[in-house]
């Protein structure tokens, strides 16, 4: 069971994006990522991988510890987890669009039988108006914390789908050009498929909330552009902005196949 005739997408949305910048997940940008995809659905259709387990439970939790701080944190991530998925299934379910969820780890990218299992099972899903909604299995990892906001498991699940297109939502209008931020200006590279040069371009960042940055969002570009997949990293916080972007009204950066 393959691919429909609809292009996909895989939307990752980073912490910073789903709380809207605050310390809480915000259900009216859930809601208006749903309404995106209403609108986007005749043609698209989705997979989404998504952060924001461990500020979901930090709504609810202030955690003792004795441990590792990772350990803390994957606590926090199996606390917040069924909340996170609760919220994206009201606002979807409001909306008519089904949701299902996906805990993947990265040693699932590593075995053929479980990367076999893991596209059959999503085809199956998306085939039957499903919307899979993946994050890492956070209990088991102890990568997140290293390789930056689910970045590189949105980029490995990306090439293993073969998706149309690779989105990620972030805070930022893209990637700016090194100049412009010295000059706080902050000016858009509208389209590159040159990687070396993005990277030169880049000071060092971490997102709010998250744990990434614009260097693990360029470094996931760089597996998708391998695979030949084009990667567009655009600003989450605004309200339509893969409606924007695919209608090319607003500035974002797209990291098109060499």
């Amino acid at each position: 069971m393959g691919k429909s005739d609809k292009k996909r997408i895989l939307l990752k949305i980073g912490t910073n994006v789903l709380t809207k910048e605050t310390n809480n997940i915000s259900r009216g940008k859930i809601e208006d990522i749903a309404r995106q995809i209403v609108a986007l659905k005749e043609e698209y259709e989705f997979v989404i991988v998504s952060s924001g387990a461990i500020a979901a439970a930090k709504q609810f939790v202030n955690l003792e510890s004795n441990g590792k701080k990772i350990n803390v944190k994957q606590a926090l991530a199996s606390i917040g987890q069924p909340h996170l998925m609760r919220i994206f299934q009201e606002n979807f379910r409001e909306l008519g669009l089904l949701t299902s969820q996906c805990l993947l780890s990265y040693s699932d990218f590593e075995k053929k039988q479980s990367k076999k299992n893991i596209i059959n099972t999503i085809n199956v899903l998306v085939k039957n108006n499903y919307i899979p909604i993946i994050n890492e299995n956070d209990t088991v990892a102890t990568d997140e914390i290293k390789f930056g906001d689910n970045d590189k498991l949105s980029a490995l699940t990306a090439v293993l789908l073969d998706v149309d297109l690779f989105i990620i939502a972030t805070n930022t209008n893209g990637i700016y050009t090194k100049e412009s931020m010295n000059n706080n200006e902050a000016k858009t590279i509208i389209k590159s498929s040159n990687i070396q040069l993005l990277k030169t371009q880049i000071e060092k960042s971490i997102s709010k909330g998250g744990t990434g940055g614009m260097k693990t969002k360029i470094e996931a570009a760089e597996i998708a552009q391998k695979a030949t997949i084009e990667t567009w990293i655009l600003n989450g916080l605004n309200d339509n902005f893969m409606v924007n972007a695919i209608k090319n009204k607003i500035n974002f950066t797209k990291i098109t196949r060499k």
